[in-house]
This record gives structure tokens, C-alpha cells and sequence, in this order.
């Protein structure tokens, strides 16, 4: 009989995805896991694996519950256009209000381990491709409600989003000024008119 674990998984997951939020994956150490986590290197393997696959693990539940909270998020506001006016907005205020600058998990995921690392090349697509299909959900609402022009490429339009997302996200790590932010904002709004 195995012996029962002594910690929470779920709550020393969070604490290692909200590390390697914070500071990466090359940049984490396993003595900063076990630190953050409150376990030691034996449980992290034995619950995780390694640090490799205790990151997919970590990024695997962010990307889960980050497309869950868009797709709330979008899904809330009967309006299509002002759905994506304040998810965009949200987008910004809770970076500025915070004070994190920490961007998006899966999106820094993308910048530092993507490019040579097949796996999260696929992991982080996926994500990019999930959103953009309840971007692309939200649009076929507001068409079929007659809020949006009935020839609008609807695909075209949440892939064109996604990108937009993506790019402030990336950029609000630098902390522009808040009237850069606003008036981009705007601008990618006018993509829904």
C-alpha cells in the first residue's frame, strides 16, 4: 500500500505554476521549488516528475482555467462588442492595478521554451488555438444576434484577435504608458465594427 501524500497537491501545483509565472522556467530552480512549494525534491518527483514536467503540469492547469475564465468572461455580457471592450480593458487594468507586469504563463511559455522546445511549441499553439475558437464563438453570436455584419469571416476575425491579445499582453511587460495601452485597445475594438 502506498502511503498517502501529506500536502495538497492541488495547492503546491499552484505555488510552483505562480513561480514559474513569476520568474520562467530556466530561471526557477528546484530549490526554489521546494521553497515556494513547501515540499521536498522527493515529493516534487514523486507527485510531478521532474521540473520539466511539473512546468507542462503547471502550464497545462493555467491554460485550462485561463480559456475557462475567457470563455466566462466573453460569455457574461450579452453585447459581443462590449464583451470583447471589457475583456480587452480587463486585460489591461489587471496589469496596471496589480502591478505585476507577469503577462500571460502560457505566453511567456511561448517567447522562452517554444522556439526550441517541440513539446511547448504544440502546448502553447493549442492554447492559441482554443481561445480563438470561443473568440470565434463569440463573434457567430453576435452575428446571429444581427449585432455583427452577417459577412463577417468570423475565423479570420478571433484569429486576428488572438494576435492582438497576444501582442498587447507581451507589450504591457514593459509598462507602457496607460494612454499607449488605451488607444490600442481602441484600435483592435474597430476590428469588431
Amino acid at each position: 500500500m502506498g502511503r498517502t501524500r501529506e500536502f495538497d497537491e492541488e495547492k503546491v501545483l499552484d505555488a510552483a505554476m505562480q513561480l514559474f509565472w513569476e520568474k520562467g522556467y530556466e530561471a526557477t530552480s528546484l530549490s526554489d521549488l521546494t521553497s515556494r512549494m513547501g515540499i521536498q525534491r522527493p515529493s516534487i518527483y514523486s507527485a510531478f516528475g521532474d521540473k520539466k514536467e511539473l512546468f507542462e503540469t503547471a502550464l497545462r492547469k493555467y491554460t485550462m482555467t485561463r480559456a475557462s475564465d475567457v470563455r466566462t468572461r466573453l460569455q457574461n455580457n450579452p453585447s459581443v462588442k462590449e464583451a470583447f471592450c471589457t475583456f480587452f480593458k480587463d486585460v489591461a487594468d489587471e496589469e496596471y492595478t496589480k502591478n505585476r507586469s507577469r503577462g500571460c504563463f502560457c505566453i511567456n511559455t511561448m517567447v522562452e521554451l517554444a522556439p526550441h522546445d517541440e513539446k511547448f511549441e504544440i502546448l502553447t499553439r493549442e492554447h492559441q488555438m482554443y481561445l480563438s475558437i470561443i473568440f470565434q464563438e463569440t463573434i457567430e453570436r453576435g452575428i446571429q444576434s444581427g449585432e455583427l455584419e452577417a459577412d463577417v469571416n468570423a475565423k479570420a476575425l478571433s484569429q486576428a484577435l488572438i494576435v492582438s491579445l497576444i501582442g498587447l499582453t507581451v507589450i504591457m511587460k514593459s509598462r507602457p504608458e496607460r494612454s499607449f495601452v488605451d488607444n490600442t485597445i481602441d484600435v483592435i475594438l474597430t476590428l469588431l465594427k
